[in-house]
């Protein structure tokens, strides 16, 4: 199956076979990059271009083709961009009057600043402290799963 898709200009780009990503992404992962950059090459013909694209921009770029070959949607965040606590609810999946009473006040794990009567939480806060809980729960579950092996529950 492929899929038609327009640029901004509304200009029709070549249809996509949607199988491209994953065969893209397993492309890429297969041919190991530079650690420094990756250079890229447009043949054509009236046109020649190359450029060059630091490696960790490549890598992103194969999460993002695993994430679109999954069906999962992508959103790409800069990391300094301040989050309303409703957009920050949503993206950690709790409610915002959850988000405000346990994360936020009184001295919740999650750093804001107020601009006049409204809470702005950065992403990078949000996305630290997404890592950290998961962290935590990883490490619960492991110690669970030794409990029960010491005490012969592995069957």
């Amino acid at each position: 199956m492929t899929q038609s898709i327009r640029w901004q200009s509304g200009e029709e780009m070549p249809e996509v076979d949607e199988s491209a990503p994953g065969a893209l992404a397993d492309f890429l992962r297969r041919h190991p990059t530079p650690a420094t950059r990756v250079m890229l090459a447009v043949d054509d013909d009236d046109d020649p271009t190359t450029i060059v694209v630091p490696s960790e921009a490549l890598r992103m770029f194969i999460g993002i083709l695993d994430h679109l070959k999954d069906g999962v949607g992508v959103s790409i965040v800069p990391t300094n961009v301040e989050l309303t606590t409703q957009q920050a609810a949503d993206l950690l999946g709790v409610s915002r009057p959850y988000l405000i009473d346990k994360l936020l006040e009184p001295k919740g794990p999650l750093p804001f600043r107020t601009v006049g009567r409204h809470r702005r939480i950065r992403f990078v806060e949000i996305d630290s402290y997404r890592k950290s809980e998961a962290l935590r729960r990883k490490q619960a579950a492991d110690r669970v799963t030794g409990i029960g092996l010491e005490a012969g529950m592995d069957d």
